[in-house]
């Protein structure tokens, strides 16, 4: 049990936090409550959680303010976000991942749905990118030389210009993390390169023509991730 995932749920509803500590503690992972942002911003610095589960909604300090605070703390930026909002709109949802969300789970929450975002939310976590050297990933059946700008996927290598390969290594380097336009723009192309608002979209899906359509997906409103 003392090695099991901590888990932080943030919420100014008492019957929420006490369902959710419920659940969660019945699938051995231990859990901390606060019942504000403010609250959980200080516990989230102090105990250092694997994930927090963060409701929109709350006074003082809304969950949004809280998870773009994380996101710039150093000590907690890779910290995973599990949003719970009452909305529905895409723009919420588009909100929680543009502030840096993981994943969202709608209220009314259903116990089996939240608890298998909140496994795959760890399993996410805790599958390595392999790094040999500084210059060749590995993740899941994807291997990357930066060096000899190598792609194999499969066992199939994949030959790739180089703004497409750039993309490929932008995305590996974290499977599952939603990179957003900006940050891709910044990555890829750098601040200083003025590229039309299409650019992004043409290289994606040249990259999913060459590789595989499956594993890069597009995150609506928001950006793009790599997934297996």
């Amino acid at each position: 049990m003392n090695n099991s995932p901590l888990i932080l749920v943030i919420d100014d509803e008492e019957d929420i936090l006490e369902f959710l500590s419920y659940n969660l503690e019945k699938e051995l992972y231990r859990t901390l409550t606060a019942p504000n942002g403010l609250k959980g911003l200080e516990m989230a610095r102090q105990h250092k959680p694997d994930l927090i589960i963060l409701d929109i909604m709350m006074p003082k300090l809304d969950g949004v303010e809280v998870c773009k605070m994380i996101r710039e703390d150093i000590e907690l930026n890779e910290t995973l976000v599990l949003f719970l909002t009452a909305r529905e709109e895409d723009f919420t949802q588009i909100a929680a991942l543009e502030a840096g969300g993981d994943d969202f789970v709608n209220k009314p929450i259903r116990p089996r749905v939240l608890m298998s975002r909140v496994a795959a939310l760890l399993r996410r976590k805790n599958r390595s990118v392999e790094e040999i050297g500084e210059q060749v990933l590995v993740a899941g059946e994807l291997t990357i030389n930066k060096t000899q700008m190598l792609v194999f996927y499969k066992g199939r290598e994949i030959e790739l210009p180089k703004k497409e390969f750039d993309l490929i290594w932008l995305f590996a380097s974290k499977p599952g993390k939603v990179f957003k336009r900006d940050e891709i723009f910044n990555k890829v192309w750098g601040n200083d390169v003025i590229v039309g608002n299409r650019t992004i979209d043409v290289h994606i899906r040249k990259l999913r023509e060459r590789i595989d359509e499956e594993i890069i997906k597009t995150v609506k409103g928001v950006g793009y991730k790599l997934e297996f």
